[in-house]
């Protein structure tokens, strides 16, 4: 705990870390030793040149940050709040890093953990924990978006077999991927099939030019009469809630995530505010200035307390979507008005990549939009409260 006489940890104003178990303690600490002495200095000039740094996936998979919530299958068990944990340091980094491990845990893993076969989860499940097999999530389609249900890739039997065309679009790791776990519309429902890289007629195409999570891989899927056998078929759902479910476990990490992001950059404008001279005073010491970081640190604070109260209530078993989708809505909002006030506070040099919350600024952009826009959420929480559905 922290004594009267010492200055409360800025980044942690509530004294979070004291509420977090030996366990989580080491996740944390081990995680962001990581992001600090291999990640951040890489993701500049990732996110420069429009790359991932796929250097680290060894190193990530040696931590046992692939799949860390899952039992069994050479993969972590963790509890969590260590995952959340594990997206925050993650995500102090880079967003696109912290996209890698959700995509990869909670999109592909976990969907073949929850729903796949004995043979499914052993062959696949191993691998990808140790980094050694890549996955993707193909749920978003070019003219769906926030509708999954408007879903036009569709899957026919075609004797033992199953005959898969259509296309996703926004789809982290997908150039990268070896297995895609694709949803896709059947006679018998909604299902889920793992479709491997060397398919034929299953091609991606990386999607260039883009201004926001630089340094992640985003690429469109396309299936042109790909024949998928039964056993590569997610035999445990058939509905919409199969891939909805997966997209709740990604939302989770997501509020933790963007606390790092928001940490980083209340971080560097503490440090630069500090340094900086003008008018014969240093930043730091005007009001504007205190008020604007005073207002950062409220958000990181309520953010924190939503995500840790949200994972206790997970670990119980007892998590709605819809209190994921408050914590969505409340911290992706939080984490970008932070990253845009720390962008302003350095004036000119917040326009150069010497510093992060430009960087982080731009990724957020996506994070907010990805996984559920706001609107969406917003929504979502609205008919929780009334019983009224006001979609469509």
């Amino acid at each position: 705990m922290t004594s009267k006489n010492s200055r409360l940890d800025p980044m942690d104003l509530f004294d979070i870390r004291s509420e977090l178990t030996d366990d989580e303690l080491l996740v944390k600490d081990t995680v962001a030793r990581f992001a600090d002495e291999k990640a951040i200095p890489l993701m500049r000039e990732a996110f420069e040149n429009h790359t991932f740094p796929k250097e680290l996936i060894p190193q990530v998979a040696e931590l046992g940050l692939l799949g860390s919530s899952i039992e069994g299958y050479d993969c972590a068990g963790m509890n969590s709040i260590s995952y959340g944990l594990i997206c925050q340091e993650l995500e102090r980094a880079d967003s696109g890093l912290r996209s890698f491990v959700s995509v990869q845990s909670s999109l592909v893993m976990y969907p073949i953990y929850t729903f796949g076969s004995e043979e499914q989860k052993q062959r696949w499940l191993p691998a990808m924990a140790k980094g050694e097999a890549i996955g993707c999530f193909g749920l978003t389609e070019p003219q769906g978006g926030s509708d999954p249900g408007n879903m036009k890739t569709h899957a026919k039997k075609d004797g033992t077999d199953w005959i898969l065309n259509g296309a996703k679009m926004w789809i982290t790791n997908g150039t990268i991927a070896d297995a895609a776990v694709v949803w896709a519309k059947t006679d018998e429902g909604i299902k889920g099939f793992i479709v491997e890289k060397d398919m034929p007629g299953f091609t991606t195409q990386e999607i260039e030019n883009k201004f926001s999570l630089r340094a992640s891989i985003t690429a469109a899927l396309f299936f042109d009469n790909v024949r998928v056998p039964e056993a590569s078929v997610l035999p445990g759902v058939s509905s919409l809630r199969g891939p909805l479910s997966c997209l709740t476990q990604a939302r989770y990490g997501i509020t933790w995530g963007v606390i790092g992001a928001a940490q980083a950059c209340l971080d560097e404008v503490l440090n630069y505010t500090q340094d900086r001279v003008l008018f014969g005073n240093p930043l730091a010491s005007t009001q504007a200035i205190q008020i604007r970081l005073a207002d950062m640190s409220r958000r990181i604070t309520t953010a924190q307390l939503l995500s840790l109260r949200l994972g206790h209530i997970k670990d119980a078993g007892n998590l709605s979507p819809t209190q994921v989708s408050m914590a969505k809505w409340n911290n992706c909002r939080a984490a970008i008005d932070i990253a845009r006030d720390a962008r302003d506070i350095l004036g000119g040099a917040g326009i150069s990549a010497e510093y992060s919350p430009i960087r982080h600024m731009l990724n957020l952009e996506s994070v907010i939009t990805y996984e559920g826009t706001e609107t969406v959420h917003q929504l979502a929480v609205g008919r929780e409260l009334t019983g009224i559905s006001a979609f469509g």
